[in-house]
């Protein structure tokens, strides 16, 4: 833990000679998840360790919305989490900005033995009908709770790619919220029939479950659908800009790896993703699957999020309206990209 805080703090000034120290510790959350692979490659920059400020904390969450929690109690400088509970943040009175995207299109329906099979029988919008008529119960389904972006996901693909009434979902699906780490137990352990999960969960489970296989992902559930992102409170904006442009840069970076060269990414992604311990074929393949979703320009998720928040609004999810002029800070990106 030590070495990742210090090796954060470098990261957060080793760009700029103009930042020396912060006020106070910063603050960052982030989930241990494939989908903020851009931290952990950053992290394991040997290039950084030349400069220094002092010392980070670091909070490490199962899901955007506890991340939400903390944000809203004055908690994190930074924080990688999904665009939804970003503008669920924002709506509430989180004085937070997204300065980056990480990735888009990024979440799975994977569908486990006794479930997969009626994904091959006609209309995929019955599958769940047909299941509970020949099984006697509802297929129960797994993903993070509700507000985040893998729940939104799951139901867009229900109601708009599938064209599931609400009344059709409660009949036929048990929705059970979760954190990562619950998904995957509950998904190895046949606790559930599925789950709507990203990476690295995906390509865990798929390893491990020769009947388990994806049933819809990506822009088949929500075309252009915006994922993990890179937010930042105002006070660290207007207070230490160069920080910011440092921490874009090194994003920026970090997300042209992952496109081009995922095989280098493997081992500082494989250190936080997993506590450690998931082989390096797991990391790589995840990797490999995501590497066209990985996106740094918030420009490019703005007409995604403006979908997303008025589809959140008419779930109730989010209950209060997001200007998303407001949300986004792209100027640090644009500076840096036309340069």
């Amino acid at each position: 833990m030590r070495r990742f805080v210090t090796l954060m703090t470098l990261v957060l000034c080793s760009w700029s000679g103009l930042v020396s120290a912060a006020d106070k510790p910063l603050e960052i959350g982030y989930m241990p998840i494939i989908p903020v692979s851009q931290a952990f490659i950053v992290l394991e920059n040997n290039t950084l360790e030349n400069a220094g400020v002092s010392d980070p904390k670091l909070y490490q969450f199962q899901n955007g919305p506890a991340i939400v929690q903390a944000l809203l109690a004055g908690q994190l400088d930074v924080a990688y989490l999904g665009i939804g509970p970003a503008m669920v943040a924002r709506a509430k009175g989180a004085d937070i900005k997204v300065v980056a995207s990480n990735v888009v299109e990024q979440i799975s329906m994977v569908a486990l033995g006794k479930l997969s099979p009626y994904f091959n029988k006609g209309d995929a919008k019955t599958a769940f009908a047909r299941f509970k008529a020949d099984n006697g119960r509802k297929a129960v389904i797994s993903t993070f709770p509700r507000g985040s972006v893998p729940e939104t996901v799951l139901q867009y693909w229900l109601q708009k790619q599938l064209g599931m009434s609400r009344d059709e979902i409660k009949q036929n699906i048990d929705i059970i919220y979760q954190g990562a780490a619950q998904v995957q137990q509950s998904l190895m352990t046949e606790a559930v029939d599925g789950a709507a999960i990203l990476e690295p969960v995906v390509s865990i489970v798929l390893d491990r479950k020769s009947d388990a296989k994806v049933v819809a992902s990506g822009s088949g559930m929500f075309p252009h659908q915006p994922g993990a992102v890179l937010v930042v409170r105002e006070s660290l904006i207007k207070d230490h800009p160069e920080l910011v442009k440092a921490l874009v840069k090194a994003h920026i970076a970090a997300t042209n790896e992952l496109q081009n060269d995922p095989e280098k990414a493997v081992k500082a992604v494989g250190k936080y993703v997993g506590g450690g311990r998931l082989p390096a074929k797991i990391i790589l393949n995840a990797l490999k699957n995501s590497r066209d979703q990985f996106q740094a320009d918030p420009n490019a998720i703005i007409d995604g999020t403006r979908v997303m928040r008025d589809f959140q609004a008419s779930q109730g999810t989010l209950k209060a309206s997001v200007d998303l002029k407001t949300l986004f800070d792209v100027r640090f990106y644009n500076e840096l990209t036309q340069e």
